[in-house]
């Protein structure tokens, strides 16, 4: 014997035997069928939406404290009033503003940290040393180390 399922039917699918269906209630019942799934739709488009506005605002939708934000969050859906918002309710920091001293001094920093990485090793001493045309050079270099704190007199 064959199983029934009994609760794929409805009463109001099938009416007692001998009475037709009418035609324009089933027509009514497939609209108010299609209608309940076009708003279960509708409405996760729009929670949809609602949280890409957050993301696109940078918020972090898994955080514990940006669930109850989003949750309580009636106003504008652009990110920046969104972001505002958030600023507002401490959940993101505001972007941090670097005054032009400070850019110009980092600047300056890198560069001579560049500077100093890309210039060759200068002579040794013995090599300058040897090199000297006069004892007036020769003296100055001589001078050089001795105010730089080196001791040439063992070369």
């Amino acid at each position: 014997m064959s199983e029934i399922d009994y609760d794929d039917f409805s009463d109001d699918d099938h009416t007692e035997t001998g009475q037709r269906q009418n035609p324009v209630r089933a027509q009514l019942k497939r609209l108010e069928k299609e209608n309940a799934e076009l708003r279960k739709q509708t409405q996760q488009f729009a929670e949809t939406q609602k949280k890409l506005a957050f993301v696109e605002a940078g918020i972090t939708l898994d955080s514990p404290m940006a669930k109850y934000f989003i949750k309580g969050y009636d106003g504008e859906l652009s990110p920046e009033a969104i972001r505002e918002a958030a600023m507002e309710a401490q959940l993101i920091a505001p972007p941090t503003q670097v005054n032009e001293a400070d850019k110009n001094g980092w600047k300056e920093t890198n560069r001579i940290a560049a500077g100093a990485e890309s210039h060759p090793a200068a002579p040794s001493w013995a090599k300058r040393i040897s090199d000297a045309q006069s004892e007036a050079e020769l003296m100055s270099i001589f001078a050089e180390a001795q105010s730089a704190g080196i001791d040439l007199s063992e070369m």
